[in-house]
């Protein structure tokens, strides 16, 4: 299985979720929305393609991170390799964190969606929309954006 990426995993994060923590930039997104933080991600056919085991023989290499996050671009457009990455992730004790264009009741609807949804701790799901954004926000651009806790997928808290 591979995956297109945007760029190299980013280690030691401490902007892109609680602890300290990996980032997974995915390639491709269809929303597009203007004022994107990563414009360059949009492209699909962009970035480059890894296999999955080349993710986590460099993922089993990294120490003392708390967790990952996926981010973009849009992770749920490659939905089977970014579960794969965080089943692995999981299993080595980390948390999952997932940004996303979507809304948490859009993936919900897809089951397509599930075998990612169901691994993600903490979503933040929404699009950005520049008139709403908010630098006061934690871990969001865009009032209109949540950060959903959740377990198997359902949520258990809105902050």
């Amino acid at each position: 299985m591979v995956i297109r990426l945007a760029a190299p995993l980013s280690k030691d994060s401490i902007v892109d979720g609680e602890g300290l923590r990996t980032v997974l930039w995915t390639q491709g997104c269809l929303l597009k929305c203007p004022g994107c933080h990563n414009p360059h991600t949009h492209d699909p056919a962009g970035g480059t393609v890894v296999s999955v085991e080349a993710v986590k023989f460099e993922l089993r290499q990294i120490r003392l991170q708390r967790g990952i996050t996926f981010a973009g671009g849009e992770p749920f457009l490659q939905v089977a390799a970014c579960a794969e990455i965080a089943r692995f992730v999981k299993q080595r004790g980390w948390n999952v964190w997932c940004y996303t264009g979507f809304t948490h009741e859009q993936l919900s609807l897809n089951p397509a969606f599930a075998p990612l949804l169901e691994q993600v701790d903490v979503l933040i799901d929404g699009p950005f929309v520049l008139a709403q954004r908010d630098l006061t926000l934690r871990f969001r651009g865009s009032r209109n954006q949540r950060l959903l806790r959740l377990e198997r997928g359902r949520i258990l808290a809105v902050e």
